[in-house]
């Protein structure tokens, strides 16, 4: 088929089986090409990375942002349910027609340079930002940092907004190896911010050998308040009276003071008055990030899929206040830390809907259950202390049985992967 025939799906196909792996880290082949595109920013780039917290971090400063009048572009990754999700500009998702456009420019110019999907797919978005002329860029790295092809881009302000394991086939088995990756986004002589309360010495060890000017939480910027409302504290500036960000869950206020933090090192270029911030924080929005859905019984969607994540759910439930029964919908992706995402929720969870899900890499349904029994989860009638183990080919089918058992005093929560929450929200849409 001829590229200008290609639909947007018929480019995502493409895509998928160009390169021979679906992961190759490095950063020669994708700058290379986006040396020959001449991917060059003009105006202010904010680079966000970590394991925990980049989306929601995101998503507060293009809201302040746009709060401000400012035109803004944001990059994330992965979508939920539509590739288009991955690229904003002033809010609104690109059309398939603009990244079709973009993908052939990319392929035009990457002549016989082979490029993943995603490196692809980040160039073309890439370019489709330098095209729009916009007043500030955000972008969520992939994978990691140092290798992660969002890197080729210098940012004026990178942050790190936690550092935990996952991925740890690529990016190493320890907090030290894996700081030492995400600390890779930062420049010399550029702010570099990590809300992560207790940073891995690899990461500060770094930023300060390239001459990067590190923000630490703690140190450089702060945190109070009351339930009503909380203030930020920087360097020089502070901010009073704000609002909590519209995002529920705990650790948000570290999400979002890493975000004002980015702002205020950028407030030469960047103004931004105390109305423009606390109604950024008030209107932000994020799917899928502890996202409870209205109605009964209560239905909350988490991406969680790592240990770090699901200790952060597990408390998010517990806030909640109390139901008789918790439901969880839950699939995983078998390269992940299953048995670590488990014990923080086991005692959370009283009947577990462990679902398959529409790719090799998934976990399939008896190896969740054999994680849960390691964990000590036992299969119970007895009164007080009922669970029940049960499995489904997809999301759907589980969430249907769930909502036909579940009261409407009870709550389903539903986790472990984007795909387990996709398949949900899928649902959803075309009820």
């Amino acid at each position: 088929m001829h590229a200008t025939n290609m639909s947007l799906n018929d480019w995502l196909l493409r895509l998928e089986s160009m390169h021979p792996k679906a992961i190759d880290m490095g950063l020669d082949r994708v700058a290379a090409v986006a040396q020959i595109l001449g991917l060059t920013f003009s105006c202010p780039v904010i680079t966000v990375g970590g394991t925990n917290g980049k989306g929601s971090t995101c998503a507060m400063l293009e809201s302040i942002l746009m709060q401000g009048g400012y035109r803004v572009g944001l990059y994330t990754s992965p979508h939920i349910l539509h590739f288009n999700e991955r690229a904003r500009i002033n809010g609104e998702l690109v059309s398939d027609d603009s990244l079709c456009a973009a993908f052939e420019k990319v392929d035009a110019a990457r002549r016989d340079i082979s490029l993943t999907y995603f490196e692809f797919s980040t160039l073309a978005i890439l370019l489709l930002f330098v095209e729009a002329g916009l007043d500030a860029v955000i972008l969520e790295v992939g994978l990691g940092g140092r290798l992660d092809a969002v890197n080729i881009i210098d940012a004026d302000v990178a942050i790190v907004t936690s550092v935990d394991l996952d991925h740890q086939y690529y990016l190493g088995d320890t907090r030290e190896a894996i700081g030492f990756e995400k600390a890779g986004i930062y420049r010399a002589g550029r702010a570099a911010i990590c809300s992560d309360p207790a940073p891995p010495a690899s990461l500060i060890d770094h930023a300060t050998k390239i001459g990067a000017d590190l923000w630490l939480f703690g140190r450089d910027f702060n945190y109070s308040g009351d339930r009503q409302q909380w203030n930020y504290g920087g360097r020089s500036l502070r901010r009073n009276s704000l609002a909590y960000p519209s995002l529920r869950g705990a650790n948000q206020l570290l999400n979002a003071s890493a975000a004002l933090a980015a702002l205020e090192a950028l407030r030469d270029r960047l103004p931004l008055g105390a109305q423009e911030v606390r109604n950024g924080l008030v209107m932000v929005e994020l799917p899928g990030r502890f996202q409870v859905l209205p109605g009964r019984p209560q239905v909350i969607l988490d991406v969680a899929h790592n240990p770090h994540a699901a200790a952060t759910l597990a408390q998010n439930l517990d806030s909640m206040g109390f139901f008789p029964f918790t439901y969880a919908i839950f699939g995983a992706m078998s390269d992940k830390d299953v048995l670590g995402v488990i014990s923080h929720l086991k005692d959370k969870i009283d009947h577990w809907y462990l679902t398959g899900l529409p790719l090799d890499r998934a976990a399939d349904t008896q190896y969740l259950a054999d994680c849960l029994r390691q964990a000590g989860v036992q299969e119970s009638t007895e009164k007080g202390a009922e669970c029940t183990i049960r499995h489904f080919s997809n999301p759907q089918e589980a969430i249907i049985e769930a909502k036909r058992l579940a009261t409407e005093n009870d709550r389903i929560a539903v986790f472990g992967s984007f795909l387990t929450v996709a398949g949900v929200m899928a649902l959803k849409t075309t009820d």
